[in-house]
């Protein structure tokens, strides 16, 4: 117990220090040696505890200088380190979420900016009600906007705990241009069977991530079918948030439900009329035109990004209504700060706001897309509102921190004090002082505002101060 309690000695103290204690130690254990029972083991080892408490208090009063570890008290470099800290780990979960490392590199799974979803309305992608009559009118008509159609309907008729299947047309994948992994070769037999493609999620949870998976005969939907590939990890272009994809020809005849229409601009017709959402004018069955809204799947898989920096200028707006901006009041007196503290105290306001950046795009994509299979519309509502709270809240504590560290040192200001009385407001000043543990100054906030005395002050020490604190160097690491 003595030689683990020395190891909070300095080590320049720690020889005469073990010196002292076994000496003491040995006249304790003479005292107790004729005792009967554990009486006087008990206070042999109420005696070595005693050493821990002699070590903590040597070491404080060898070393006045350093300031306690924390996260928000201290030098400016353990408040980056803890925020780094916190970037690490919220990054090494979303690197551990295949999902979320899916979402965080769109390149993977983006769909060609010529697809496009034809939906009825332009409210959301929830509306594409395409009826299989009015597919076989678009696609039997000879197209110069279009290259191709396909349909797509989801499976209605889905038991708890089965996979949800989508029934689409075989060049569903192909208008995508959309790249599918572990695809079947040529020699695959079963030609009567439809082809399957499966999502990423499932291959991984059912499939056990087997890349010998293409090919192999397998049962979706009740039906036997051929896995014709894997989709990428984080494809989400189309609503519905199918498992897997039955690619059947007679997709638009075997059944009167509704389903979607993705269809694929040529390339003339693309630079040429296409944004992130157009209006068009299409047939319907009974050759009646009728106006229909076409929504680009490139810019739906674009979301998450487009949704961070949203929510990141929002609450950039909401900041000046829910917190005040300045830092206080630094110019009572003469005293004017170098260029370089000026400096270094920007630096570290803006080294903050770049970690919180960092934190708020991790934590938001962590907490939105962790979920595998997670429906588009859900995940990027809440990513938003992640996004938008934990930024707006973090700026706040940026500034309450920035306002509560001393401007030469930018160490954490500590002992506050009441100072003056709420009767005497007028005549002098009430509030709370807090202190630079290095000896720089005093800070002194108002706890009433009022006209001569509304934002908090620093009061700057002078060089007969220094005698009172030891080492003031020391708040800088």
């Amino acid at each position: 117990m003595l030689l683990c309690a020395a190891v909070r000695v300095p080590w320049r103290e720690r020889g005469e220090w073990l010196r002292e204690w076994r000496g003491e130690l040995w006249h304790v254990r003479e005292a107790c040696a004729g005792r009967e029972g554990l009486d006087g083991v008990r206070e042999v080892l109420a005696f070595c505890w005693g050493a821990f408490e002699d070590a903590r208090s040597l070491r404080r009063a060898l070393l006045p200088g350093r300031i306690p570890l924390a996260t928000t008290k201290g030098s400016a470099a353990q408040c980056l380190c803890f925020l780094a800290a916190v970037i690490v780990l919220s990054a090494g979960v979303a690197w551990m979420l295949p999902a979320v490392r899916a979402q965080m590199r769109p390149s993977l799974y983006r769909v060609s900016p010529r697809a496009v979803l034809i939906q009825t309305s332009g409210l959301d992608a929830s509306t594409a009600a395409i009826s299989p009559e009015q597919y076989r009118t678009w696609a039997e008509r000879t197209q110069d906007v279009f290259e191709g159609f396909a349909f797509v309907r989801m499976d209605a008729s889905r038991s708890k705990g089965e996979l949800r299947v989508a029934h689409a047309t075989p060049n569903l994948f192909a208008l995508l241009g959309l790249g599918l992994r572990f695809v079947e070769g040529e020699d695959v037999g079963h030609p009567a069977l439809p082809r399957v493609v499966l999502s990423d999620a499932v291959w991984r949870e059912r499939f056990d991530a087997d890349e010998d998976i293409g090919g192999r005969l397998v049962r979706i939907g009740g039906r036997d079918s051929v896995v014709a590939g894997v989709a990428p990890a984080g494809f989400a272009a189309l609503p519905g948030r199918a498992d897997a994809w039955l690619l059947e020809s007679d997709v638009a005849g075997s059944s009167r439900a509704n389903g979607m229409v993705v269809a694929r601009l040529t390339q003339e017709r693309a630079g040429e009329i296409w944004q992130a959402q157009g209006r068009l004018s299409a047939p319907k069955p009974d050759g009646i035109h009728d106006d229909f809204f076409c929504l680009s799947l490139a810019q739906r898989t674009q979301r998450p990004w487009w949704l961070f920096v949203f929510a990141t200028v929002l609450a950039l707006l909401s900041l000046p209504a829910t917190t005040q901006l300045p830092l206080g009041e630094y110019r009572l007196s003469s005293h004017k700060l170098s260029w370089s503290t000026k400096v270094r105290r920007w630096s570290f306001l803006g080294a903050k706001v770049g970690l919180l950046l960092a934190i708020t795009y991790f934590v938001s994509m962590d907490l939105a897309y962790g979920r595998p299979g997670v429906e588009m519309e859900l995940a990027a509502a809440r990513e938003l509102v992640v996004a938008f709270c934990l930024f707006l809240f973090g700026l706040r504590w940026v500034l309450r921190d920035s306002r509560q560290r001393c401007p030469v040192c930018l160490g954490k200001l500590t002992h506050p004090a009441k100072v003056g009385q709420p009767s005497r407001n007028f005549l002098a000043w009430h509030g709370t002082e807090l202190m630079c543990v290095g000896g720089h100054g005093l800070l002194h906030i108002p706890e009433i505002s009022t006209s001569w005395f509304d934002t908090q002050r620093w009061l700057y020490l002078d060089a007969s101060w220094e005698v009172l604190f030891a080492r003031p160097e020391a708040v800088y690491f």
